[in-house]
């Protein structure tokens, strides 16, 4: 949902404010599942617990671009991924 564009004659940001941008909202996101497993790493913090958010979410851009691509054979390979790119 966030994008940001340059104007490639001076690349300079195109939005300058964030009215015309959509901000995702609680609404726009699912249900959110918490796991813990029984494995604390005293190493990584006090409490023993790790983060997990970014390291697994790191490639899906990337799956979500390929499953594009065989879908309908047309590659993007700048985020976001919008209609307009695929037209």
């Amino acid at each position: 949902m966030e994008e940001t564009v340059l104007d490639p004659n001076n690349g300079r940001f195109v939005m300058r404010n964030l009215v015309d941008c959509h901000v995702p909202v609680n609404a726009d996101v699912g249900e959110i599942e918490v796991l813990f497993t029984d494995k604390p790493d005293p190493h990584i913090s006090v409490l023993g617990v790790r983060g997990v958010g970014e390291i697994g979410i790191t490639g899906v851009a990337a799956a979500i671009a390929n499953a594009i691509y065989h879908a309908t054979g047309k590659r993007i390979r700048d985020l976001p991924i919008t209609l307009d790119k695929l037209l």
